[in-house]
């Protein structure tokens, strides 16, 4: 389709060459040959009478005219989205949509990993690409880049919609052989123990857990620090070690590794996930049946708990 001269399609060549700043990663990712890829460009080059990518040490490097020219882009690209998803709603039996999700570990085996394989028989051809959620997730999802960001109330973009998706408490992990799991954990107990915390991406950010531990002026005493909460029982397994972790993952947790869990030996505040999305993405079909899928999934973990 063209308007005023300008065939659409480069439009969203140029958002990805943008993105990726090469030819052959942008051919892999829309699913084209590298020549027709440069083509594009060529033409897109011609358009708005610019270089918009130059080459310098083997690299590309976008030039000031396409800096200014991508917000405007990626905003007409999430307009063209909205209008196509409003217009053509979603059947998710014959749908072949690819929904990006950016989301912790926790989520992602406590709650997705059930979903998807609800998924298989109601939505065979939907794919679902998760991400992990870090600092970027909601410039991507602002960007288009990501359709969902889920993550707690407190780590969530307040300028943007988002929805409540479950509750969750905390408990106390460790190996089932741990001798503090005999008993009940006192809070001295807990606190004089080695913990294991977990801080999350580049940037090394404070979880839900320890942002609230501070908060209550309780100091845990340190000994290791994993990436993911996912890592928790491989390294408490054969140790004297405790880590705090979701009551709904724990319990998965459990079936697979020999782990215990405990109450916390003082009050501690439940975990609020959200689900965030754009707005302008608030009509798309798509979107809505995914998300009342996630709320579904969430409420059947929750009566099994």
């Amino acid at each position: 389709m063209r308007f005023k001269g300008l065939d659409l399609n480069l439009l969203g060549v140029f958002e990805t060459l943008m993105r990726t700043r090469s030819v052959s990663r942008t051919a892999e990712e829309l699913h084209l040959s590298q020549p027709a890829i440069s083509s594009a460009l060529r033409r897109i080059r011609e358009y708005f009478d610019d270089e918009i990518l130059v080459t310098h040490s083997k690299r590309m490097f976008p030039t000031a005219y396409a800096e200014s020219l991508l917000p405007q882009v990626r905003e007409s690209l999430r307009a063209i989205e909205n209008v196509i998803a409003t217009s053509a709603g979603f059947d998710p039996t014959t749908s072949q949509r690819t929904f990006r999700l950016a989301a912790s570990d926790y989520i992602v085996t406590a709650l997705l990993a059930p979903l998807c394989r609800r998924l298989t028989t109601e939505a065979p051809s939907v794919r679902l690409e998760l991400l992990f959620n870090d600092d970027q997730s909601i410039g991507q999802l602002e960007q288009g880049d990501v359709d969902l960001v889920i993550a707690p109330d407190g780590y969530i973009a307040h300028n943007l919609p988002a929805e409540h998706l479950l509750d969750d408490r905390h408990v106390v992990v460790g190996w089932n052989e741990n001798p503090l799991f005999a008993k009940r954990i006192d809070e001295a107990a807990f606190l004089s123990a080695g913990h294991i915390q977990v801080a999350v991406g580049p940037q090394r950010t404070t979880v839900f857990e320890d942002r609230e531990l501070n908060i209550l002026g309780k100091k845990r005493r340190i000994e290791l620090i994993a990436s993911s909460f996912t890592l928790l029982p491989w390294l408490l397994v054969k140790t004297d070690r405790l880590a705090l972790m979701h009551e709904r993952l724990a319990l998965v947790m459990a079936e697979h590794h020999p782990i215990a869990l405990a109450e916390l030996p003082f009050s501690f505040p439940l975990l609020r996930e959200m689900v965030q999305y754009h707005p302008a993405r608030a009509n798309d079909t798509g979107l809505i049946w995914l998300r009342k899928r996630l709320q579904e999934q969430a409420l059947i973990d929750n009566v099994r708990k």
